[in-house]
Parts: C-alpha cells; structure tokens; sequence
C-alpha cells in the first residue's frame, strides 16, 4: 500500500507541478477547447443548415463531411492536420502547432456540434414553420428567428456536452510537439512524470480535468432538467390569460 501511494499520490511531485498546470496547463486547455468550441459552432451550425437543405449539392457535402471526421479517430485527425498541413502552411503559422492543433479540434468539433444543431431543429414542429410563413416570413427569416433559436435551446445540454469531449480531447495536441509554454495540462503532467518516474504529476492533471468537467456535467444535468420542467409559475405572479382578456385575434 506505501509503494502505491507513493507512487500515484507523492505530494512532494503534486505540489510542485500544480503551479505549473494551475498557471500555463489550464489556461492553454481552456483556450484549446474554447477556441474549438466557438468554430465548432459556427461551421456545426453551417453543415446542420446544409444537412437539412433540399438541395442535394449542399446536403451531400455536408453529410461525406460528418461521416468522415465523425468515423476517424481524432488523434488520428490533429496528426494528419498538424503534420500534414504544417508542410504546406509553414508559410502562415511558422513552426508553431498550436493553430492546426486548433483547427483540428475544430473540424472535429463541427462535424458532432453540426449533428446535435440538425437533430435539435429537425425536433421542432413543423407547424411552427408553417405558422411563421403563414404570418409573412420568408423561409430563411422564419429559419433563423423561430426554428433554429428553439432547436438550439432543445440541444442546450448535449451542447455543453460536446465542450467536456473538447476539454478531454485537447490533451491529443501535445503529439504534435507543443512549446514550452504552451503545453495544456496533460502534456505538464506527462513531462515531470516522464522526469521523475512517478505517476502522481498525472494524477495532479487528471484532479485539474475532473474540477472542471464534473461541474459541468452536473450543469448539463441542471440545464437538461430546467429544459423538461420548464419554469415555475409563483403563486404571486399573474397568469397570462390572452383568451379572456380578449387579445386573442382569431
């Protein structure tokens, strides 16, 4: 039991690498997987729009796309970007990974993100797109105010979701070689690990990872509950009547 703790909880290597993880390792983890995620949901957004078009030269990319960077593993993906096009973009990023290491998580994150933006409005009724086209909209307009902003409320929760995988996934760009000072938090942990021969360093980065990802997932919880029950009316707040104060235009 002694050689155990010593191996995976040495507080003499935990105290001192938690400097190092709390001050570079964290910050650049955060901004990988932030950074990601924001692409993500832009280009996510882009393929659920095209994914759902009726037309098939929008529809057919985007599906060839998901498939692919959905069917690959994702150190497979960071390897091929980040080596690959390291070659041909040397000119614009220099020797520097971090931008490709970005973009691969990007890719990666979009073609999920795009699937979770697809099921959430392809969940919302039909009937709320005829009403709104109905009263005047066009179908682009009735798109982006009344359908898409209730599919993405509906997928609130498999969208943090998907941020926690960015975080976890993040630690995958330490393959391709990062700087001194930019290493996440794995790569801090793995590289006193590798120096001293003891585990604990990982374990260090492994209790940094859990601080952030289990908040988040009891607010996945917390967000998909609100979601199901919706807000509570308070016995002093007036109910909205329409129909018996005569607002109702039939």
């Amino acid at each position: 039991m002694g050689q155990f703790f010593d191996t995976f909880l040495n507080w003499e290597y935990i105290w001192q690498v938690f400097p190092d993880l709390l001050k570079t390792g964290l910050l650049n983890t955060l901004v990988l997987a932030l950074t990601s995620g924001l692409i993500g949901i832009v280009l996510g957004m882009v393929l659920a729009v095209m994914g759902l078009s009726t037309k098939r030269w929008l529809r057919w990319p985007a599906r060839v796309y998901t498939d692919i960077f959905r069917g690959l593993p994702a150190i497979l993906t960071i390897l091929v970007i980040g080596q690959g096009l390291g070659t041909v973009a040397r000119d614009v990023v220099g020797t520097n990974p971090y931008p490709l290491g970005i973009l691969a998580l990007s890719l990666i994150a979009a073609a999920y993100i795009g699937e979770i933006f697809r099921a959430g409005i392809q969940s919302v009724d039909n009937g709320q797109l005829e009403a709104a086209r109905a009263l005047g909209m066009s179908y682009g307009k009735a798109m982006l105010l009344v359908i898409i902003p209730q599919g993405v409320r509906r997928v609130l929760p498999a969208l943090v979701n998907q941020f926690i995988a960015l975080i976890k996934e993040s630690s995958l760009v330490y393959f391709l070689g990062l700087l001194s000072e930019q290493r996440e938090l794995f790569r801090i942990g793995q590289d006193l690990a590798a120096n001293t021969g003891n585990l604990s360093p990982l374990v260090a980065a492994g209790f940094v990872y859990l601080v952030i990802t289990v908040p988040l997932t009891h607010l996945v919880n917390y967000i998909d509950k609100k979601l199901r029950t919706g807000r509570k009316v308070r016995a002093d707040e007036p109910e909205l009547d329409l129909v018996s104060s005569g607002k109702v235009v039939s």
